[in-house]
C-alpha cells in the first residue's frame, strides 16, 4: 500500500481498537511522537485532512485509552505537541480542547462517571459564613429563627423513601416559595432573607449547608453545646423537588405523645431524640399571628430583644440552658408557653425519664441534644463527598 493512500471512509469516527490496529498495519497511522498523538507524516490531500480530523474528535472524547492502548503519558499532553502536527492538526487539537468536559462533566465516552473534584460546598467559605452568622447573631438577636430554619428544612425526611430528593430532608428545598408557603413555616421568609445576603456573599456554599450552619451557630452562640456538624449536603435545584406539606409536627394535636412519635419515627428519631430536641424551645417565641398559639405579648417579650411580642417557654429565651424542662415541669409562671406537645413530655411515661432527667442534669441534656441535633441535621442529605466534611477538623 502506498503511504499516502486515504483510507476508504475519510469520514468515519475510528475506535479504540481500529487506531490500535492500524498502528501496526499503516505508516500513516496514528502512532506516540513526543507525548501526544500525531500523524507519523503530514496528511496532505483533503481526505487525509478529514481523516485526520475525525481520528482527533475520537481521541479527543473518548477519554482514556484502555490499558495497552496509550498512546502518550496524558491526555493534557496531547495539546502540547501540537505544534509539531500540521495546520489542519493544529485546528482540530485547539477545537478539542476548546470543547474538552470540565472536571464537573457528568459522563465522557463509554458511560463512564467523572466525579466531581470539588465538595457540595467551600470549607473555607462555610467558615467565612459562620462569621457572618455569628456578627449577625449578635446583632439581631435571630437565633430562635435560625435554629427553626434549619430544622424544618431537614424534618421533611422520610426514611421510608430510598430516593433522593423524594425522601425530604436536609437539602436545601425550603428556599423556594411553595414551601415557605407550607402553615408550619409560617415567618421562616424572614429567615431566608437574613441568610440571603450570605449566600450572594458566598456563592459556593449550599442553601442545605448554609441553612443548617445558621441553626447549629445559633445554638452555640446561644450558649448551648458545640454541636458535632458535617458539611456537603447537595442542594435540589427547582420547586417542583420540594417535599409535600404537612411533614412537620404540629403543636396542638389531640394525642401530643403520639403525634410527636407519628412525626418523629417517621424521621428515624426515638424517644431520648424527641425529648433531648424539644429542649430548644428554651430559645424563642411563639406568635399568634403565625402559629395560632401564645399570647400577643408578655412581661418576658413586649421589650424585646429583637422584634417585641409573642411568648416564650422561657424567661431568658436568647440563653440555651435547661430552663425549658424545669418549666414545663412546675408550670409555675402564667407568662410562660407550655403547648400540648411540651406537657406530654412529662406526661407520658416513656418520655417523662429523659424530661425528668434534662430537668435535674444540664451537663445530660446538652450532650443528648447535640447529637439528636447532629443526626437531625443530616436527615436525608446528599453529601459530596459522601462522607461530608468537618469545619473543624
Amino acid at each position: 500500500k502506498s503511504r499516502g493512500k486515504p483510507p476508504q471512509n475519510p469520514g468515519a469516527v475510528l475506535s479504540w481498537p481500529s487506531l490500535s490496529k492500524q498502528s501496526t498495519s499503516r505508516s500513516s497511522s496514528l502512532t506516540p511522537k513526543g507525548h501526544g498523538l500525531v500523524y507519523s507524516h503530514q496528511p496532505t490531500s483533503m481526505a487525509e485532512r478529514l481523516a485526520a480530523a475525525a481520528t482527533l474528535r475520537a481521541a479527543a472524547s473518548s477519554g482514556p485509552l484502555p490499558a495497552g492502548r496509550r498512546a502518550g503519558p496524558s491526555s493534557s499532553a496531547f495539546f502540547r505537541s501540537s505544534s509539531s502536527s500540521s495546520p489542519a492538526l493544529r485546528l482540530v487539537s485547539l477545537r478539542a480542547a476548546s470543547s474538552r468536559p470540565s472536571q464537573k462533566a457528568k459522563s465522557v465516552g463509554r458511560g463512564r462517571s467523572v466525579r466531581c473534584m470539588a465538595a457540595a460546598s467551600d470549607a473555607a467559605q462555610l467558615k467565612a459564613a459562620r462569621e457572618d452568622i455569628r456578627e449577625l447573631l449578635n446583632t439581631t438577636h435571630c437565633h430562635p429563627i435560625l435554629v427553626r430554619l434549619g430544622w424544618h428544612d431537614s424534618g421533611t425526611y422520610d426514611k421510608n423513601i430510598n430516593d433522593w430528593p423524594e425522601r425530604g430532608g436536609a437539602n436545601g428545598s425550603l428556599r423556594f416559595d411553595v414551601e415557605l408557603k407550607h402553615g408550619a413555616n409560617a415567618g421562616l421568609v424572614n429567615a431566608l432573607k437574613l441568610m440571603q445576603p450570605i449566600k450572594d456573599k458566598y456563592p459556593s456554599i449550599t442553601y442545605a449547608d448554609l441553612f443548617q450552619l445558621a441553626s447549629a451557630t445559633a445554638i452555640e452562640e446561644a450558649g448551648g453545646p458545640k454541636i458535632p456538624m458535617k458539611y456537603g449536603r447537595v442542594d435540589v435545584t427547582g420547586p417542583e423537588q420540594c417535599p409535600p406539606e404537612g411533614k412537620l409536627p404540629d403543636a396542638g394535636p389531640s394525642a401530643p405523645a403520639d403525634h410527636l412519635r407519628l412525626v418523629f419515627y417517621r424521621m428515624g428519631l426515638d424517644d431520648k431524640e424527641i425529648v433531648a430536641l424539644s429542649g430548644a424551645h428554651t430559645l424563642g417565641r411563639s406568635r399568634p399571628e403565625r402559629s395560632g398559639w401564645g399570647k400577643p405579648e408578655t412581661k418576658y417579650t413586649k421589650n424585646g430583644p429583637g422584634a417585641p411580642g409573642g411568648q416564650s417557654w422561657t424567661a431568658e429565651w436568647l440563653k440555651f440552658d435547661n430552663s425549658y424542662f424545669k418549666e414545663i415541669k412546675e408550670k409555675r409562671d402564667q407568662d410562660l408557653l407550655v403547648l400540648p406537645t411540651d406537657a406530654a413530655l412529662f406526661e407520658d411515661p416513656a418520655f417523662k425519664v429523659y424530661a425528668e432527667k434534662y430537668a435535674a442534669d444540664e451537663e445530660a441534656f446538652f450532650k443528648d441534644y447535640a447529637e439528636a441535633h447532629a443526626k437531625l441535621s443530616s436527615l436525608g442529605a446528599k453529601f459530596d463527598p459522601a462522607e461530608g466534611f468537618s469545619l473543624d477538623d
